[in-house]
This record gives C-alpha cells, sequence and structure tokens, in this order.
C-alpha cells in the first residue's frame, strides 16, 4: 500500500506538466496549421495571380510576336517625284509604277501592269500603221513597174512599127533605085521625062498598038520619071504603056 502511494503522488505531480506539454503541442500544431493556411491562401492568391500574370504576359508577347505588321496603304500614283521622263520608274512595294505617255501624249504615273496595257496598245497600233504604210508603199511600187512595164512594152511596139515602116521604105527606095539602074539611057532625041524606052520628041507620042493617032509612038512599057507630057501613065501608077 505504501508503495502505491507514491506512484499516485507522482502521477499527481507530473499531471499539471503533462497539461502543459499538452497545450504547447496544440498551440505549436495550431500554429503549423495557421502557418500552412497562410501559406496555401498566398499561393492560391499572390502565387497563382503572378503565375496567371506571367503567363498573360507570355501569351501576349507571343501573340504581339506573331501577329503581322500592320500594313502601310500603298499610294496610288508617286508623290515624291514629278513624271517627267518616260519610261522612269518609282517603287512603292508591292507597287513599281512607270513614267508612260498617255494616249493623249502626256506624262502619267501608272502601276506597271496598267503601263504595260497602254504601251503594248501602242505597240500594236505602231505595227499596224507600219504594216500598212508598207503595204501601200508595195502597192504603189507595184502600180508603178506595171505602169512602167505597159509604157516599155508600148514604146518597144512603136519601135517595131517605126523599123518596119523605115524597112519598107528602104525597100521602096531601094526598088527605085534597082529600076533606074535597069533603065536603059535615054537615047538623044528620046524625051527625058520617061525611061526605059525611048518616048521620041514630038507634038504627041501615044502607046504603040493603043488608040491614039501619034503622030509619033512608043512601044512600052515606060517609067515615068518626070512630067508625063504625053499622057502615057492613063492609071497613074507611074508606068505608061503597060499593055
Amino acid at each position: 500500500m505504501n508503495t502505491r502511494a507514491p506512484k499516485n503522488n507522482e502521477t499527481a505531480n507530473h499531471a499539471p506538466h503533462d497539461f502543459l506539454k499538452s497545450r504547447k503541442a496544440t498551440i505549436r500544431l495550431f500554429a503549423i496549421v495557421a502557418s500552412a493556411a497562410a501559406a496555401l491562401s498566398l499561393t492560391a492568391c499572390g502565387g497563382a495571380g503572378s503565375t496567371i500574370s506571367h503567363a498573360g504576359a507570355t501569351q501576349s508577347a507571343s501573340s504581339s510576336a506573331s501577329a503581322s505588321p500592320t500594313p502601310t496603304a500603298t499610294p496610288t500614283a508617286p508623290k515624291s517625284a514629278s513624271c517627267v521622263t518616260e519610261n522612269a520608274t518609282e517603287s512603292y512595294p508591292p507597287k513599281e509604277f512607270i513614267c508612260t505617255k498617255s494616249d493623249a501624249g502626256v506624262l502619267l504615273w501608272m502601276e506597271r501592269s496598267e503601263s504595260n496595257k497602254v504601251r503594248d496598245a501602242r505597240a500594236a497600233a505602231a505595227a499596224a500603221a507600219k504594216a500598212a504604210a508598207e503595204k501601200a508603199a508595195a502597192d504603189k511600187a507595184a502600180t508603178g513597174k506595171a505602169a512602167a512595164d505597159q509604157a516599155a512594152a508600148d514604146k518597144a511596139a512603136a519601135d517595131a512599127a517605126a523599123q518596119a515602116a523605115a524597112a519598107r521604105a528602104a525597100q521602096e527606095a531601094a526598088a527605085q533605085a534597082a529600076a533606074k539602074q535597069a533603065a536603059p539611057a535615054a537615047p538623044s532625041g528620046c524625051d527625058p521625062n520617061y525611061a526605059w524606052a525611048c518616048v521620041p520628041i514630038a507634038s504627041d507620042v501615044d502607046c504603040a498598038g493603043g488608040k491614039g493617032n501619034g503622030p509619033a509612038y512608043v512601044r512600052g512599057p515606060v517609067k515615068v520619071i518626070g512630067t508625063d507630057i504625053y499622057g502615057l501613065d492613063s492609071d497613074g501608077d507611074g508606068i505608061g504603056c503597060e499593055k
């Protein structure tokens, strides 16, 4: 019994100490829980917000980096240079302008495709005009050549006719010369107006065997080479007393 009493006293003596120890443990646990709760609260609010803000900033930066820049308005024509030299160029990416002469003859800035259309149309018109001029020149040359050929042919025909006429005249002259050479010289007492036969000089001469009554007669034919004073060439062909 005596041994148990001290044990009770020891238990009684340790009871306040255990209580304090338990209370301290409880306070410490509470402090730990409070600290943990505070940390969680900070993480949920401040940390998450910072993370979200950082993510948002990253996303915004990424979007800004990937987005294409705002395009600059392309001018419809150069404003910084005057169009004074034909075919001069001004570049305004993505367009290029060319100083082009319009159909009215005025130099204007035109976008390359439009300038090409104008210049191509002008070149086509010039080519057509050149072709028409060349055709007209060729037609004129052909007409002139045809006229020249016709004139040459006419001249050749006229020359041929003239040569033929000259040849005929030469033949007649030669025949006359041959006839004169063939005619015997008129003997003395023969009329010089006649050849081939001696026509006597008389008051009248008729063809022998004809109807004339003389007093002189001649047997022909005779060639009249002067004046037919006796009327021997009745048909006027230059030859008398043919029969």
